[in-house]
């Protein structure tokens, strides 16, 4: 087919060439029309359509002039095409006058050369007659393209052809379009807009060759907001042109004088200046701004800003065509006016000219603006204002200025915004010149010049905003990799010069990846700088290579923090589903089988990337969450978090927002800092021990450091930077001066505050221009504007005054009142447009989104901290508020420049629209008799009835389409207020179940604030909490007035059976005790026959009970599917598998056949009798208080009932739990807090809720109570809460509500045992009756409940499990890893080894029978065990050592040498704990510890732990020991040994029994340690790390490494470590050489010789056998040399000295 086509174009080319006589005249009619809408019927379009005559005369070869006549624009908006279009006189009298003028075009072969027109004509116009001349327009190539596609018919009889041309308007080589607002998204090659044009042409042929006698087109754009292929809103563009007559004449326009407007390619008018959504006639912009100002202040101050959004945008607009002298004097007459002055500079702002800009730019220059107007107006204007050369150099100007040069704040936002507009500039510049760059390039130099880190930060950030190619050589001199220099500079420099990066990555993507992968994989930078490098990486989108490479490169990682951190970024990625991902996805599923899943069970220790969001493939739209949590080997605390949100949309990517932290060396803040460590004696001999050890180097000052920073749309607004100076000012800063600054505020505010606070904002302009055919825009648009309002008048009143030696004490014994009137709000208004936008006419589709929420508070508070008492008064509801209010509602829009107050706005979705063809009823020609319409009407009432919402609650389902209203209200009868809900909405999804037709319409939601009518007028509504001793007598007083001397002198009894009464609390236990014995009775009468529970409509109707037959159907499924959950708990084993719970400390013989009665239980919980549909199980769990409190049999009892008695079973199990303690806690214990709310009333009746809370924490069994009921004595609705703790293993809770708390009812139970032989607990949720709302509320949600359970990696099933209950057990099967199974109704979601955030202290394999504390103990400790197991621990037991890093290794010490177990390696060096084996025994052990001016030995002596403190014996009679120092120390007994504590040097606890040795240090001490003990910073590969911070072979080498040599003759170690030769000849690399080892080996001192040896791995360099160097020469810089060989050696461990010489 492609052939055929080729060979005809190839016949026709040469055979026509169109055009026109110059001697004679062209007589055309023309039509051009747009539409814009939903191609569905029944549904209104907006439109336009230009008709008129088209004369074409020749003037000249190859000249012609053109002359339209008689047009007429009609403008369309109704529905199509019934409707007929209207004409605007004036409106044609405006485009008439620039059409009709002469215009002048170049045609030669169907081609079209210049366009000229007459002077001034309006670009607009010109367009148009683009449109009409591009009909003429026939370029037939030789060679066909992908875009503009010719087919031919020719007609040789009437000697007439066809010419068919067609263009795909997606791929064009030199498309014209406008994109405004877009540089922050990253583009995609699939569009949501796409369009097509087909031209049809007819010629015949003529002596002067093909004369065009009709031509033809039609255009579609179609737009596909949510990417649905049914959900798309078009633009329809058609055109004819038909030949009328031929005459003989020839025009000239030698008298007029015409311009040349270029060629027919589309030229931008000032639409780019007018926005879609209001069409302005601009008179006199300057008088218009002052009119819409007023306006808006005077709304403003009525309260009234709904339409504040809309009037911000009109103001935008007139600023764009206001003139410099206009804003000049628009400044002049508001610089004097606050609120005039904040509108201006608001607007302006968001004007984003260039001649608003540089009006900022001197106003800023000049010093007019306040130092914060200057900061905002740069944060604003920098980022909204267009991007141009010359805006561009005015900001450099500006930057480099003195005025911003001496405000710090001022500078950084500046230097920031400036690399924002470089980047915005260059986005859409086809080049960017390196002088742009210029200024930040020479920040970064004069930054590096002087060393300057706060400039250094500076530059790198806004470089980085920038993201230019060309700053990468000024970046890579700020890495240490790449610059020599770089290596004194500190971390945060290297982070900030890797995120650098970022946006240069997008253009020049290859570089940044092999810069960032030599920085990835270099170990000798700080692990946070490799981390950022991975996340810079991944940014990037690398391909498999790069990606296997990375994992390639973990497989010998050193740092566990890198190696979690990059293995969990890549299971984020492996698991993602956005389309721009899936290459990337690919790559990290095929690299992460690379490598070991171990790395994902690593904790919160270690780094981790956090994902959480979704993707919706239909509608190409979703949003991540990712927190990248990077963590430091010497800090507890995690050194940078960074959290940012990116939006997927049409396969387009935006990063919203990112806030980042990084720290550094925080933990130096949370100890006490002014203790003297360097004047102390320890310092001073960790400084001599420490040359002993061969390389050892104390760490390097670490200085507090925090910086923040925050992205909107990837481009950095500002950071903030909190140095180790400033936090020194803040810690040291005088209390007294932190006093006063506090009283100075607070009597600030007592002198009252009041005023009034607007913004608005621009918060999104995003448009997309393109030309039609007609020569009219066609504009996508998305507008965004936001108003903040808050009008405030606060007072306070203190009372007694604050004194002039103010404490924050005062403020214990004040009474402060609080007088507060406080209104704020907000208000948010969208637009989207399709359509046409001119300065003359506006026509399309317009989508309004509008938010508003307002929330008045007038309250009058009083707070007495002595009394512990707070009143809280405010007004009552008087009239209806609407809180919440959000609307959307598209429209069909139509207006022109002269009826701008005529403008026609028309729904899009009218009333008469066609509506569903499910909801149309056949209609019988015959007539409906009226009986029957009775009867019909009665029956249509009764269904109506059936499925009623209430007065308020309506359906409607009419012409108009789905239609849907519904109110949903809350009373409170009592405060005489309610909150509604109210939803409406009308869509077109009845025409296509699309979103984007669930958005034509209108949609509407209110949450409103209404009063609701009562007896007596509410004059307030007051809330009173009084807590401790005094809550009894407020809740009394407030029925019956008493004075608090009556009160004192009343008796307890008598008080609180005067709150019993008023609570009425004894007709809640006496209707309980009621309900349980009508159970009974009922139970105990009950037949075995299948009864139907019908569901009563009245709601007040009370609840039926189930069958028994189907209670016993869903006992018996939930027994049959209680063993099952999951493939892991399946089993036929049920005494693994079935929950056991914990047994009675005193139950001997029920703990010893534990087995059996396991067993039994689950044997007869999984059976169950059909005849009488009754379930058996052991009650042992139940009747486990019953057991204890009767003293009987400890065999286990038995009881077989119906799961319909699960009500009184419950109740049964809740008296016997509390049968030990009081039913009713208020008949032993005073209430400790009482809340009353209530409204006060005219007529002084008591309207209200009361709350008393009642707790006995302190009793074997802890328990709580709540109260909640009525004030009015008329109501007996009560609210009961109960919460106690029955034992060590089991807490049960309740809450009834209802008549005197009977009519509703929800059970809880929480209990420890175990669960396939681990320690598990427990939690179950009954519910017997409930209110319908939750229950609905509850199945709403439950609908999401296995989306999320999917999303969080957990396995479902569908299982029929209790109707009315839910289970959850865990089950600790690891210190870091638990099972998890969770029960609801329908569905069983399960889970194994789920990893928890920190370690729980506790040992999964002990047996739960031996646990001998109580388990409700060990969860009260968690709390602290869990910050126990974050610090350090270290111990020695026998030859086994466990490092801070819980590395096990076993050692065996040399005699008589001290090894450094634990020592302070930071500057501070506070401590050092030394061990040896005992002179009494080789099984025990010696320390040694130096503390301060102290030096402390224990050892054993005579099987006695001994201690000796500064070399005197200190006898155990008189310990505990407490030190003088600046800092404590404690040294007591502890068992059979003796422990220290020294907090503050960071020990937390020492134990020491000779035999076992234990040290938990602070978790501020991490990466902080050296010694045997370790590092103390997690990373378990670096284990065996030797004082000069090599990494030994062996755990051998290593403790031999922390040897402290002695001298021979002075000391009885004799031994010491040397560097060794390999004696033998080595031949490496086929040379013979001499190779020396590169770190030392322990051998014995000259004149001894070796008893004992050990084997240890070495690592040799080798050089030639004839180099020159001498061993003596090496052994200092042995360990800088690359390692050669490895090679097994023995090291000494004890010698023989009979032949070493000493001096006597």
């Amino acid at each position: 087919m492609r052939r055929i086509i080729l060979a005809l174009v190839f016949t026709f080319v040469g055979k026509f060439q169109p055009g026109f006589s110059n001697s004679k005249s062209y007589l055309y009619s023309y039509e051009g029309l747009i539409l814009h809408g939903l191609q569905d019927e029944g549904l209104t379009r907006a439109g336009l359509r230009l008709t008129s005559k088209i004369e074409i005369s020749g003037l000249s070869h190859n000249y012609h002039m053109l002359k339209i006549l008689s047009p007429q624009l009609d403008e369309y908006n109704g529905i199509w095409p019934r409707d007929p279009f209207t004409q605007s006189s004036k409106l044609i009298q405006t485009i008439a006058s620039c059409l009709t003028q002469l215009f002048k075009f170049e045609y030669n072969r169907g081609q079209f050369g210049n366009i000229y027109a007459p002077k001034d004509t309006p670009v607009t116009c010109v367009n148009l007659v683009r449109g009409i001349l591009n009909l003429l327009q026939i370029t037939v190539k030789k060679s066909q393209n992908a875009y503009d596609l010719y087919s031919f018919q020719e007609d040789k009889k009437s000697n007439r052809v066809t010419v068919f041309k067609t263009k795909d308007l997606n791929n064009c080589q030199d498309k014209v379009v406008k994109n405004i607002g877009m540089a922050y998204i990253r583009p995609c090659k699939e569009k949501i807009v796409k369009g097509t044009a087909a031209f049809t042409y007819k010629m015949k042929y003529t002596d002067a060759g093909a004369l065009i006698t009709q031509a033809a087109s039609q255009q579609v754009y179609q737009i596909s907001p949510f990417s649905e292929p049914a959900g798309a809103a078009v633009m329809e563009a058609r055109q004819e042109l038909t030949l009328n007559d031929i005459r003989n004449s020839q025009a000239s326009t030698s008298e007029i004088q015409l311009q040349n407007y270029g060629s027919l390619r589309y030229d931008f008018a000032k639409e780019l200046l007018q926005m879609p959504i209001h069409l302005i006639k601009k008179k006199n912009p300057e008088s218009q701004i002052v009119e819409i100002l007023q306006q808006l202040i005077q709304h403003n101050q009525q309260g009234y800003n709904r339409e504040a959004p809309a009037k911000f945008l009109e103001l935008i607009q007139l600023c764009r065509v206001a003139m410099p002298e206009n804003l000049e004097s628009l400044w002049k007459q508001c610089a004097d006016k606050p609120q005039y002055r904040r509108w201006l500079l608001s607007v302006i702002c968001a004007a984003g000219t260039t001649e608003t800009f540089m009006f900022l730019k001197q106003k800023i220059h000049n010093e007019d603006l306040s130092y914060l107007e200057s900061a905002l107006t740069i944060a604003l204007a920098f980022h909204l204002s267009k991007a141009d050369d010359h805006t561009l150099q005015a900001v450099a100007d500006l930057v480099t200025s003195f005025r911003i040069q001496r405000a710090p704040m001022l500078r950084k936002l500046a230097y920031l915004a400036y690399g924002s507009m470089i980047n915005r500039y260059c986005s859409v510049s086809s080049f960017c010149p390196n002088k742009i760059l210029q200024p930040l390039h020479d920040l970064a130099a004069e930054a590096i010049s002087k060393n300057h880190e706060d400039d250094m930060a500076l530059a790198l950030k806004a470089i980085g905003n920038a993201g230019e190619p060309a700053s990468i050589k000024r970046i890579l001199k700020f890495l240490p990799i790449f610059s020599p220099a770089a290596m004194a500079f500190p971390v945060r420099i290297y982070i900030d010069a890797v995120l650098a990066l970022r946006k240069i990555a997008r253009k020049d993507p290859a570089k940044v990846r092999e810069i960032l992968l030599q920085i990835f994989v270099d170990h000798s930078l700080a692990p946070t700088v490799r981390m950022m490098a991975c996340v810079v990486i991944f940014e990037t989108k690398p391909a498999l290579p790069l990606v296997t490479t990375m994992a390639n490169a973990l497989l010998k990682e050193s740092s566990l923090q890198v190696a979690s951190f990059t293995y969990s970024h890549m299971k984020v990625l492996a698991i993602s589903r956005i389309p721009q991902l899936y290459n990337v996805s690919a790559a990290c599923n095929i690299a992460l089988k690379l490598l070991s899943p171990r790395l994902d069970r690593l904790g919160y220790p270690y780094s981790k990337v956090i994902h959480i969001g979704g993707y919706y493939p239909e509608y190409r739209a979703g949003a991540i969450g990712r927190v990248y949590l990077m963590n430091s080997p010497s800090s507890m605390l995690p050194s940078a978090i960074i959290m940012k949100l990116r939006g997927y949309y049409a396969n387009t990517a935006t990063d919203f927002v990112e806030v980042a932290l990084q720290t550094q060396s925080l933990t130096e803040l949370v100890r006490k800092q002014n203790v003297p460590f360097a004047e102390y004696d320890t310092y001073k001999k960790l400084k001599v021990l420490g040359k002993t050890l061969l390389g050892w180097k104390e760490l390097p000052p670490e200085n507090p450091h925090i910086s923040a920073y925050v992205k909107i749309f990837s481009h950095e607004l500002t950071f903030v930077d909190v140095n180790k100076e400033l936090i020194q000012q803040t810690a040291l800063t005088e209390s007294s001066d932190r006093h006063m600054l506090v009283k100075n505020v607070i009597n600030q505010i007592q002198r009252g505050i009041a005023g009034q606070w607007t913004q608005a904002i621009l918060a999104g302009e995003v448009r997309h221009i393109v030309p039609t055919c007609v020569g009219l825009p066609l504009e996508f648009s998305l507008y965004s504007t936001g108003l903040i309002h808050a009008a405030a008048n606060v007072g306070v009143n203190m009372s007694p005054s604050l004194s002039g030696n103010f404490k924050p004490l005062q403020f214990i014994d004040a009474n402060v009142q609080l007088h507060a009137d406080i209104n704020p709000s907000i208000y948010m208004h969208t637009v989207a447009i399709m359509g046409i936008n001119t300065q003359y006419f506006q026509s399309g589709l317009e989508f309004h989104a509008k938010f508003r929420a307002n929330i008045p508070m007038k309250f009058y508070a009083k707070i007495n901290m002595k009394d512990k008492s707070l009143k809280f008064e405010t007004t009552p509801c008087h009239q209806e508020t609407e809180l919440v209010t959000a609307r959307t509602k598209v429209y069909a829009i139509s207006r022109n420049v002269e009826e701008i107050t005529s403008s026609k706005r028309s729904s899009v979705l009218p009333e008469e629209a066609v509506s569903d063809v499910s909801e149309q009823r056949f209609k019988s020609p015959e007539r409906t008799s009226i009986n029957g319409a009775t009867m019909q009407s009665t029956a249509s009432g009764r269904m109506s009835e059936k499925y009623s919402y209430g007065p308020e609650e309506e359906f409607h389902h009419r012409a108009g389409g789905r239609s849907y209203a519904r109110v949903f209200c809350s009373k409170l009868h009592s405060l005489g207020c309610q909150t509604c809900l109210k939803l409406r909405l009308r869509d077109a999804a009845f025409l296509k179940d699309t979103f984007l037709y669930r958005l034509v319409g209108e949609h509407e939601i209110k949450l409103v604030l209404k009063p609701v009518h009562t007896d007596a007028a509410i004059d307030k509504i007051q809330l009173e909490i009084q807590a401790g001793s005094r809550a009894a007598f407020r809740i009394i007083q407030l029925v019956t007035p008493v004075s608090e001397e009556d009160n004192d002198s009343t008796s307890d009894d008598v008080v609180q059976r005067k709150l019993t009464k008023i609570l009425g609390i004894e007709s809640i236990f006496k209707a309980a005790n009621r309900s349980a014995h009508q159970h009974l009775k009922k139970q105990a009468t009950k037949k075995d026959k299948a009864k139907i529970a019908e569901i009563s409509t009245d709601p007040a109707a009370k609840y039926q009970s189930s069958s028994p037959s189907s209670s016993s159907s869903s006992s018996s499924s939930s027994s049959s599917s209680s063993s099952s959950v999951g493939d892991k708990y399946r089993t036929t084993d049920t005494k693994d598998k079935t929950w056991q719970p914990r047994q009675r400390e005193g139950s001997s013989s029920s703990s010893s056949r534990g087995g059996s009665s396991s067993s039994d239980s689950s044997s007869s919980s999984s059976s169950s009798d059909s005849s009488n549909s009754r379930s058996c199980s052991s009650s042992e769990e139940d009747h486990a208080a019953n057991k204890e409190q009767q003293g009987k049999s400890d065999t286990p009892v038995r009881s077989c009932s119906s799961s319909s008695d699960s009500e009184f079973s419950k109740q049964q199990v809740t008296h016997s739990d509390s049968f030990r303690s009081p039913k009713f806690l208020g008949d032993s214990k005073p209430p400790i807090l009482a809340v009353i709310l209530r409204a006060i009333r005219n007529d002084r009746k008591l309207t209200g809720f009361q709350l008393v809370l009642y707790t006995d924490l302190h009793s074997t069994t802890p328990r709580i109570q709540v109260f909640v009921s009525n004030i009015s004595e008329s109501s007996i609705w009560k609210l009961c809460a109960d919460a106690s703790i029955v034992n060590s293993y089991k807490a049960v809770s309740y809450l009834k509500w209802g008549q005197d708390c009977q009519e509703y009812r929800i059970a809880g139970k929480v209990v420890t045992g175990q669960f396939a032989d681990y320690p598990a607990t427990q939690i179950k949720l009954e519910w017997s009756k409930v209110p319908s709302r939750i229950k609905i509320a509850a199945r709403w949600f439950y609908t999401f409940v296995p989306a999320v359970a999917y999303m969080l990696g957990f396995s479902q099933r569908a299982q029929n499990n209790p109707s009315q209950q839910a289970t959850l057990v865990m089950a600790l099967t690891s210190p870091r890893t638990c099972d998890v199974a969770l029960k609801l109704p329908d569905l069983t979601i399960y889970g194994r080894d789920i990893s928890l955030p920190l370690p729980l202290p506790f040992d999964p394999h002990i047996s739960t029978p031996m646990l001998q504390y109580p388990a409700w103990n060990f969860f009260t400790k968690i709390p602290s065990s869990v910050i126990d197991s974050l610090k350090g621990h270290c111990s020695v037991s026998q030859n086994m050592i466990t490092t801070f890093n819980e590395v096990e290794f076993n050692y065996s010490m040399p005699a008589n040498c001290y090894h450094v177990l634990a020592q302070d390696c930071s500057p501070e060096l506070k401590f050092l704990v030394m061990m040896k084996k005992a002179e009494e025994s080789a099984d025990l052990k010696a320390i040694n510890i130096k503390l301060a001016s102290h030096e402390i030995d224990m050892y054993p002596s005579n099987g006695l732990i001994q201690l000796m403190i500064n070399g005197v014996q200190t006898p155990a009679e008189i310990l505990p020991y407490t030190s003088n120092s600046d800092a404590y120390i404690l040294i007591s007994s502890e068992k059979e040994g003796l422990s220290v504590k020294a907090p503050e040097y960071g020990i937390d606890k020492l134990y020491y029994d000779g035999h076992t040795f234990k040290i938990q240090v602070g978790f501020w001490m991490a990466g902080k340690t050296c010694g045997i003990c370790g590092k103390y910073d997690g990373e378990r590969k670096q284990k065996y790390q030797m004082p000069s911070g090599y990494v030994a072979k062996d755990a051998v080498s290593f403790a031999h490494s922390w040897i402290l040599s002695e001298e021979p003759c002075a000391g009885a170690c004799k031994l010491q470590r040397t560097l060794i030769k390999i004696e033998k000849p080595v031949g490496f690399e086929n040379v013979a050489s001499k190779c020396y080892s590169v770190e030392p080996v322990l051998r014995c001192v000259k004149g001894c010789s070796a008893t004992r040896t050990v084997p240890v791995f070495v690592g040799f360099h080798c050089v030639p056998a004839d180099s020159t160097a001498s061993f003596d020469e090496e052994q200092i810089r042995l360990n800088q040399k690359s390692e050669d060989l490895e090679n097994t050696v023995d090291a000494h461990t004890m010698c023989s000295c009979e032949q070493l010489q000493c001096a006597a």
